[in-house]
């Protein structure tokens, strides 16, 4: 053999030509890897999961339904697909990826910017920006630069995206003491700075805005890194999946889903005012026990949630039974004296009937908006109810002449402020209407009405 090879002086030729074909075959003989959970079997089989957390920004329930802004997103990802959603809960960042790697779950949608140290995993998308922001207590020293964080100890979430944003300013010679706190969320350590038993979180521009009418006392402080996108996850290996995904993302966006999605949980975030929402928060534990009873009674009387009804009383009257504006509206729910009387009231100051008459009252406007749906036709009655029916008919009509939907509340809350203009409220059969403060009013009970929801859901 080894003299045939010595005789042979093309023989190395021969050996590499030999090499490469045999290299060829085996590559041409190799098929891509297939998708790891085909997109075809998710339509065949009529359901997606996704995998999430349980927050009042992805995933809760509210009185018996399902909501959060993470999951509506995935509920209408999951109609975008014609299928049913399942969901599948973990704790954090890890406990998800590794459900999703091992194929219980088909995407990870919990408003995270990325999956520090994941392998095997394809992010879509940005669909939101955010930034990441310090949190202290309002009685701390302001930390008015990133060098001032030197020295401090902060505490974050385990998993989190957090923990790199820290190691970057280590890096770059913020020496700081990060505690990992495995079992609490960016809200846990968000109420753990409120109240003083911590120093330092930090957490998502999102997170933190949101959270402040919850934990007044919280100061979301100075910005940290760049900003970034929140995306969806999926196993690497399904691409079909993750192309869909960003179709989603981008069509939603387009007609308007999206907008309507993040209005229902972040539409008043930028809205803040500590000395109202501590205020609110005093009133909650002082007030609001002494008058509960009526007012979940007359809220189950007249199928409100008691806790809407109690956002209202507040901004109407601050708990006040003696309240008396300055158009002499009187008591809790700030009847006028025409409503008292066509209500049957005889003392608008007593508690007991100012309430059931106000509840009652406003079931009879919710009644007249029945073109509208779901939390429009709330609004709708609301407005009614501070502002009077003649003024919002007017804004819907004049929402009809600009091509609004004279049924929802997007399109009103733009109409009702034009009637302060002659322009406008001389063509108005009800005049002249201070429509901004109505705005105004339903924004403040959506707020108040949140914050006693979120009491609910976070068992507080």
């Amino acid at each position: 053999m080894f003299s045939l090879i010595k005789k042979n002086p093309f023989w190395p030729f021969t050996f590499i030509f030999i090499f490469i074909v045999i290299c060829s075959i085996n590559f041409l003989s190799e098929k891509p890897a297939p998708e790891i959970i085909p997109l075809d079997n998710i339509l065949d089989s009529g359901s997606i999961t996704l995998i999430t957390r349980n927050n009042t920004h992805c995933y809760y329930t509210y009185r018996e339904q399902t909501m959060g802004f993470e999951y509506d997103l995935s509920k209408e990802f999951a109609d975008f697909l014609g299928v049913k959603l399942n969901v599948v809960i973990a704790d954090n960042l890890e406990a998800m990826t590794s459900l999703l790697m091992n194929e219980k779950g088909h995407f990870i949608g919990a408003s995270m910017t990325d999956l520090p140290g994941t392998r095997g995993v394809s992010l879509s998308d940005g669909y939101m920006l955010i930034r990441q922001h310090i949190i202290i207590n309002r009685k701390s020293r302001k930390i008015k630069s990133i060098e001032k964080l030197k020295g401090k100890t902060i505490h974050i979430g385990n998993g989190t995206s957090h923990y790199n944003q820290l190691e970057i300013l280590k890096h770059n010679g913020i020496n700081l003491k990060k505690i990992t706190s495995k079992d609490m969320s960016e809200d846990d350590l968000i109420q753990k700075v409120a109240e003083g038993k911590i120093d330092i979180t930090i957490a998502h521009s999102n997170v933190a805005y949101l959270n402040r009418r919850y934990h007044p006392k919280a100061i979301v402080s100075l910005p940290v890194g760049e900003k970034k996108h929140l995306k969806w996850a999926v196993k690497a290996n399904s691409p079909k999946l993750l192309d869909k995904i960003n179709i989603f993302f981008e069509t939603i966006k387009k007609n308007g889903k999206f907008t309507t999605i993040y209005n229902r949980y972040y539409s008043d975030i930028d809205s803040f005012n500590y000395v109202d929402l501590n205020s609110y928060h005093k009133s909650l534990n002082k007030r609001l026990p002494r008058y509960s009873n009526i007012i979940k009674s007359a809220a189950k009387k007249y199928d409100f949630d008691w806790r809407l009804i109690a956002a209202q009383i507040y901004q109407e009257s601050h708990f006040n039974p003696r309240a008396r504006s300055r158009s002499n509206a009187l008591g809790m729910m700030q009847l006028t004296s025409t409503t008292a009387e066509s209500l049957g009231v005889t003392s608008a100051y007593d508690p007991e009937q100012n309430i059931y008459a106000g509840v009652k009252y406003l079931r009879k406007l919710y009644d007249l908006f029945d073109k509208a749906e779901d939390k429009d036709r709330l609004y709708l009655a609301l407005a009614a109810y501070n502002v009077g029916q003649g003024h919002v008919l007017d804004a819907r009509n004049l929402a009809r002449e600009m091509n609004l939907d004279p049924n929802k509340w997007s399109s009103l809350s733009k109409t009702l402020p034009m009637l302060k203009k002659e322009k406008y409220f001389m063509k108005a059969k009800y005049g002249y209407c201070r429509g901004t403060e109505t705005v105004n009013y339903i924004k403040q009970i959506k707020i108040f009405y949140d914050i006693l929801k979120h009491k609910e859901i976070m068992k507080i």
